[in-house]
């Protein structure tokens, strides 16, 4: 795909990158005496398989097995007289993998030289380059700067002259090269460049966590589309035991940040694998598709619409909402299998302990369960207790999404919470796909004309029918980019959100700093309260859930608790110790049943 103009395409949609390729050489047995990018000439088989296998994953650019294709690094191979041959191939190859997806770009990759002089390294990098344009790579990615002289030779280079070209940094927590260069002093040498680069990468490094701070210090600094491609990293320390977190839904967690943060590629380094790319383009594509999602421009008839039912009026938990009562939810997830006997023993032991309704996920974590519906149905005949039923989009068209809402009202399930839904990955349903035909916002908007009668289609519901649903939004406290939550809230409730649950918090200062934000909505917040069931279960979620910020005194009072059920006590004693420091800020709190122990969140609650 070449005459494309990069930088218009990253502005346009987010790209998915490749991942590591000298990694995915060594896992072929290609040991490191050998040159990785003289294998484009002795065993193209390779090479074009591992780019056959990024492409199967989901990659929308190759990037050419050219890290090292320069006569500085060639030369300890005897490769030197090799350059334009190599890098010609190594762009052929990846067009051959890419054959019949003309969408596919191809990147051409140089790396730095270290301890090379100036002279030298602009002298090698310069006959690198022009094979590579030669050759009509899509654009040039000067991969892993590390220091300020490895950027002084990219710019003598003026790669824009022929071609988009794109420096990416190797970056510490703080934004800072290794040299100690910051941003500030980075931009200062790109705006040196006779045409500006169409990005700004960060690639490498220490991990997706590392990379992840980074951008979070650089990215209000940037004038840049960004790009970010982390290496798997550094073995964590876990119980004596060094384990490599870096699994793809791991990889995929961290890449959705990135790209919530701004980022408009992404992909992977040293350690990050095709089935990493894979879980990353199954997961991001449908998220993508939310971003121009249908919006809703239907005329309709304005005497046609009915009015809205009071709050007060539509149900019991709404005219709880309504008069200002402080309200105690708890989350229980529906069984896997068909017998709801002990969720509904659940569920009356939760009325009879004073709780208000019980949250009813819609397949959490993109996991198959038993109907929500006919949980809160069965619920509401046999334990005599209200339901908030969640409703997501990633499963459902428009279609099925008012559908399923004229279900609950017909069934008097009044109470639904809104949520954009978690994308479908690989793993127990690596066939499902995500619908994804509106996000949460889409769907209030959704709710509220069916409240008034009007379908989205601007077709009446006939006879005076309209719906009563109380409607529910969620949002993250926790957020990594603020900003952007507070304005997807703000589109909510303007929307026509009733109330707002909060993803779990754990730390007081975070919520009420968030609350006070938010304080002008004017809509009730409830407040999400997790306790944690063991120290394992807090050690996950500090670790392995990014964006969940968990306290450091948090995890040294649950580290302390001798054994299991001492864990669990103290988990319910730090909960209850949040609930009392939020309680007159918030309008409830929704709590948690972890492992299915209804008990723990009972005495979470129990005197509030």
């Amino acid at each position: 795909m070449t005459g494309v103009n990069f930088a218009q395409l990253l502005r346009d949609k987010i790209l998915i990158f490749d991942g590591g390729f000298g990694s995915e050489l060594y896992r072929r047995n290609f040991f490191v005496n050998t040159s990785y990018d003289g294998l484009v000439l002795t065993n193209p088989k390779d090479v074009t398989a591992i780019h056959q296998a990024y492409v199967e994953a989901g990659c929308d650019v190759l990037t050419t097995n050219t890290y090292n294709a320069n006569a500085l690094k060639l030369a300890s191979f005897g490769l030197a007289e090799k350059v334009g041959d190599i890098n010609r191939t190594a762009v052929a190859l990846a067009r051959r993998a890419s054959a019949g997806k003309p969408e596919i770009l191809v990147a051409g990759s140089l790396g730095p030289l270290g301890s090379a002089s100036f002279a030298d390294a602009v002298a090698a990098l310069g006959e690198q380059k022009d094979a590579l344009v030669e050759a009509k790579a899509d654009f040039l990615l000067f991969e892993s700067i590390e220091n300020r002289n490895d950027l002084r030779v990219v710019l003598a280079l003026d790669p824009g002259d022929e071609i988009a070209w794109v420096p990416s940094f190797v970056m510490d927590s703080e934004g800072k090269l290794g040299d100690g260069t910051t941003i500030g002093e980075i931009n200062a040498m790109l705006k040196t460049a006779k045409v500006p680069p169409a990005a700004f990468g960060i690639n490498c490094g220490a991990g997706p966590e590392v990379t992840l701070q980074a951008l979070t210090a650089i990215r209000d600094k940037l004038a840049y589309p960004v790009i970010v491609q982390p290496a798997s990293g550094i073995p964590r320390r876990v119980d004596n035991r060094f384990m490599p977190m870096t699994t793809p839904e791991y990889f995929t967690t961290y890449a959705l940040r990135y790209t919530t943060l701004g980022a408009r590629g992404v992909g992977g380094c040293c350690g990050i694998a095709p089935e990493h790319i894979a879980d990353l383009a199954r997961s991001l594509k449908p998220l993508v598709k939310t971003e121009h999602a249908a919006v809703f421009d239907v005329k309709i008839d304005e005497a046609a619409l009915l009015d809205e039912t009071p709050l007060a009026q539509k149900s019991d938990f709404g005219a709880k909402l309504a008069s200002g009562k402080w309200l105690k939810l708890i989350e229980m997830i529906p069984p896997r299998g068909i017998d709801l006997t002990d969720t509904v023993n659940k569920a009356i032991k939760v009325r009879e302990a004073g709780f208000d309704a019980i949250n009813l996920p819609d397949g959490p974590r993109a996991s198959c369960r038993l109907s929500q519906i006919i949980t809160g149905i069965e619920i509401a005949e046999k334990a005599k207790i209200e339901t908030i039923i969640h409703c997501c989009c990633r499963d459902r068209n428009l279609i099925s999404l008012q559908s399923m809402v004229l279900g609950c009202m017909a069934k008097n399930l009044r109470n639904i919470l809104f949520i954009t839904g978690d994308p479908p990955k690989l793993g127990n349903y690596p066939f499902s796909s995500g619908v994804f035909d509106v996000d949460s916002i889409g769907l209030v908007k959704l709710q509220k004309q069916l409240n008034r009668g009007v379908d989205i289609g601007g077709q009446a519901l006939g006879n005076g029918v309209k719906t009563e649903i109380v409607c529910g939004v969620g949002v993250d406290p926790n957020a990594i980019d603020p900003e952007r939550e507070y304005r997807r809230l703000a589109e909510k409730v303007e929307a026509g959100a009733d109330f707002i649950i909060t993803q779990p918090v754990f730390d007081p200062d975070v919520l009420t700093k968030f609350l006070k934000k938010i304080a002008h909505f004017n809509v009730p917040v409830i407040a999400g309260v997790w306790p944690f069931a063991s120290y394992r279960n807090a050690l996950f979620m500090k670790n392995e859930v990014p964006g969940v910020v968990v306290p450091d005194w948090i995890m040294k009072a649950m580290e302390a608790a001798p054994d299991k059920e001492s864990q669990r006590a103290e988990g319910i004693r730090i909960a209850r110790q949040i609930v009392a420091a939020i309680h007159d800020d918030v309008r409830g709190v929704a709590t948690s049943a972890p492992l299915g122990r209804v008990d723990t969140a009972i005495e979470v609650c129990r005197g509030f």
